[in-house]
């Protein structure tokens, strides 16, 4: 029995540059299902993204496995030189066929529906980060994030681009992106305890009800300790809220086990799990 993939339509250009191509997963010339590769190349990196792979005949036969293997040789042909993968928090299955080819979970997406609108702690109030505030507050994000992609396993050179295009697509008016929600947390004193980044309305449900996420949440590094990323959280769920948005997500990544216990312990839930292959 030999599994091949065959083209199933012409390659596409996909989203920020990138290009995509949809498969039939083939045994001895018969279709037994199908997946999407797509790449997204830059400067001295190219990751690439195998999804929508599934099997519609003869599952537990090993034909999920030759088919991804023979779509990391496609994105090597492309240049890539990482490949990610997206599992559903629920497809079991689908994690044991991950680790077994040699996946690394890197993220999680964690979800949490809002109905109670939460009480920040007496003594501490927030405020806009608007034209003044944001050069110095955009340097230091920009700068964080870089770092954060760094410690999940990205190369230098890849993290740079995608922290410095990240920002520019996500906040193309700076403070002034609509459905944007930018704050800072004080104390009595006026004292900047950490800060806080959701985008209102990023993107919607099955059901079609909008979604929001956190794009960032940090407390300085002075203030850690004291509680004060759980009121940032509270304080993201109360600016959905008054958006009329009643779910929120986030992104975490995977070895951060401190925001991973403070989400689970606030109600968010995961929904998909991110992994990642070095293709070099």
């Amino acid at each position: 029995m030999t599994t091949t993939l065959r083209p199933d339509g012409a390659e596409e250009a996909a989203a920020n540059d990138g290009r995509t191509r949809r498969w039939h997963i083939m045994v001895n010339g018969h279709p037994v299902g199908g997946l999407r590769t797509t790449a997204w190349p830059g400067e001295g990196f190219c990751p690439g993204e195998i999804s929508e792979l599934e099997v519609t005949e003869g599952r537990r036969r090993g034909r999920g496995t030759v088919a991804a293997l023979a779509a990391e040789e496609v994105l090597r042909s492309w240049g890539c030189t990482r490949v990610d993968i997206t599992v559903p928090a629920d497809a079991e299955a689908g994690l044991r066929l991950a680790h077994a080819l040699g996946y690394v979970e890197r993220m999680r997406n964690m979800i949490k529906p809002l109905d109670e609108l939460p009480q920040l702690p007496a003594g501490l109030t927030d405020r806009r980060i608007g034209p003044e505030q944001y050069p110095a507050w955009e340097q230091a994000a920009v700068a964080g994030y870089r770092q954060d992609l760094i410690d999940s396993g990205l190369g230098a050179a890849e993290a740079t681009a995608k922290s410095e295009h990240d920002h520019q697509r996500a906040l193309p008016d700076g403070p002034d992106t609509p459905d944007t929600a930018l704050r800072q947390l004080l104390d009595a004193d006026g004292n900047v305890l950490g800060c806080l980044w959701v985008a209102l309305r990023l993107n919607s449900l099955p059901d079609g009800r909008p979604l929001a996420w956190v794009m960032l949440v940090e407390v300085a590094p002075e203030q850690r300790g004291h509680g004060h990323g759980r009121t940032l959280m509270r304080l993201a769920e109360r600016e959905c809220l008054a958006a009329g948005v009643h779910d929120l997500g986030l992104n975490v990544f995977s070895d951060n086990g401190v925001a991973v216990a403070l989400y689970e312990s606030l109600g968010y839930r995961v929904t998909l799990r991110r992994l990642s292959k070095s293709l070099l």
